[in-house]
């Protein structure tokens, strides 16, 4: 099964100004739809690539390496109806091989056309960057090494979404291409359910709130993503949140997509101020409340210790089953790890600080 890197790391690899001596390679080719509105090239790619920054972009276009009908524009072009958008790069597209490997899935449903996995702590589910070997993909390819209607060098096949290495919980695994159509549009349409549960840094001041930000690759890091309210950059995404328990300093929540970006709970709640617990892209994995200490302190390496990742889980994923159309819900058991956090901090908040619920 071939993988291609869809993302900065491949533009910072092979972005180089192309010259005549110099054979281009197409990595990527797109066709604006008759209605096509006059946005700018950037803009249109960027919705497209979703692994690649709107700056990444902006710098091929300037090293020559953004196409329209084959003649190189600069990232201000603005896409009429019916051009053909290319991406080129002066070496071919890096591919990786996805070698089938006897990893452990967890999986809780299958039937013929799909099959559901509660994802592990530490499981990369795509091979990337760093990341070539030891991921989902590599334990699918070996679990369904003897299934005859399972190409694994077909990418209308496998995933349908993605959740972090170190979030846990469930994600929906096509086997057969018309499934995978079926519920690429359900996730479009925005017709699945998917909740969410993490311990955030604080309580918010509402009980249950939306979040509605468009989400983008950081400007300045690239390996984090960012809220942005200038309406020229990011995606939209919207997060709905329900504060389940508060501990004093930190709050249970239950987070609801309406969209699914990357990073998106991470990066929605970071944004308001509240980060979740441990997590090190987005400062979660610092002392962010309470009293400075030193037995809370201690406390707080043992609650990091205990639950050394982001404290994020997805708990519940709902969709309209692609080939018998009856609505499927699935619910998991929330990871050991996070079980034995939050009851830390149940402790903690009762007892230690003699604060009732």
């Amino acid at each position: 099964m071939k993988a291609g890197l869809n993302n900065d790391e491949e533009f910072e690899d092979e972005l180089q100004s192309p010259d005549q001596e110099c054979h281009l390679y197409e990595h990527f080719r797109f066709v604006a739809d008759k209605n096509q509105s006059l946005i700018r090239i950037d803009k249109f790619l960027t919705d497209r690539l979703p692994n690649v920054s709107r700056n990444r972009i902006q710098l091929a276009a300037e090293a020559g390496c953004i196409l329209v009908n084959g003649e190189p524009v600069k990232s201000n072009y603005r896409i009429k109806p019916l051009e053909t958008i290319a991406v080129v790069m002066t070496r071919p597209r890096f591919e990786v091989d996805i070698v089938p490997e006897d990893i452990p899935l967890h999986i809780v449903y299958e039937d013929d056309q799909l099959l559901i996995i509660n994802k592990q702590a530490g499981l990369v589910v795509h091979p990337g960057h760093g990341n070539y070997q030891g991921t989902l993909l590599n334990g699918l390819a070996w679990y369904l090494k003897d299934d005859p209607q399972f190409d694994p060098d077909d990418p209308n096949l496998g995933l349908v979404h993605r959740i972090d290495k170190d979030t846990t919980g469930l994600l929906v695994i096509a086997k057969r291409p018309e499934a995978k159509t079926d519920l690429g549009w359900q996730f479009f349409q925005k017709t699945t359910q998917r909740k969410y549960i993490a311990l955030i840094w604080g309580i918010p001041k509402n009980e249950e709130g939306r979040i509605d930000g468009n989400i983008g690759r950081d400007l300045r890091d690239r390996k984090k993503m960012t809220v942005f309210t200038d309406g020229e950059h990011g995606k939209t995404a919207v997060t709905h949140y329900r504060i389940l328990e508060k501990f004093g300093y930190v709050s249970l929540v239950e987070c609801r997509l309406e969209t699914g970006r990357t990073h998106q709970i991470r990066a929605h709640m970071k944004h308001i101020g509240h980060p979740v617990f441990n997590d090190e892209r987005y400062g979660g994995d610092q002392i962010l409340k309470g009293l400075p200490s030193s037995n809370y302190k201690q406390f707080i390496q043992n609650c990091f210790a205990c639950c050394p990742r982001q404290a994020l889980h997805a708990k519940t994923l709902g969709f309209r089953h692609p080939e018998t159309k009856n609505e499927m819900l699935f619910d998991s058991e929330l990871p050991q790890d996070m079980t034995a956090l939050i009851d830390k901090w149940r402790g903690y908040f009762n007892y230690e600080l003699g604060i009732g619920n």
